[in-house]
């Protein structure tokens, strides 16, 4: 999931991250899922397209570190809030920039960075049916980039 967090889960989470407080950056975590959201314009679930999502934009693996900014940080990419569990942080500023640099793919140059996975750790089929569900949810996230942008909030990127 993708969140686009207010000002006040920000600054509530940098502070238990800051702390190296998992247990609270868990509860936060559970309260932001829990939270009311208006629609999906600031909420997106990529089940787990995200992993292909992450190798397309980067360099075939699941590094947090893999890529150039501003694409490596749409997924993996940003600061890693919790030791058991994704829970990775991008400012307001660098939701922009992704939100920017998401807008420039087009489905030629994604089918090819898909096509090009080459990980035996990676768990999706790599055919037709996994491309297209990869495309949709990346779409899915380009959207939620483009309004949590707009709306000048950070994004919380969570998996478990």
């Amino acid at each position: 999931m993708h969140f686009a967090i207010t000002a006040e889960q920000e600054r509530a989470l940098l502070a238990a991250a800051d702390d190296v407080d998992d247990d609270a950056v868990s509860g936060l975590l559970d309260e932001i899922e829990e939270a009311g959201w208006d629609g999906d314009a600031l909420k997106v679930d990529t089940d787990k397209a995200w992993d292909a999502i992450h190798r397309c934009l980067t360099d075939g693996g699941l590094d947090s570190d893999a890529g150039e900014y501003p694409l490596s940080h749409a997924i993996l990419g940003g600061r890693d809030m919790h030791e058991d569990f994704y829970v990775v942080y991008v400012t307001a500023d660098e939701a922009r920039d992704v939100a920017a640099a998401l807008q420039e793919i087009d489905h030629g140059w994604f089918r090819q960075r898909f096509d090009a996975i080459d990980d035996p750790e990676y768990r999706g089929a790599l055919d037709e049916a996994d491309f297209e569900y990869t495309w949709a949810n990346f779409d899915d996230v380009r959207r939620f980039y483009t309004n949590a942008a707009a709306a000048g909030r950070a994004v919380l990127f969570t998996a478990t």
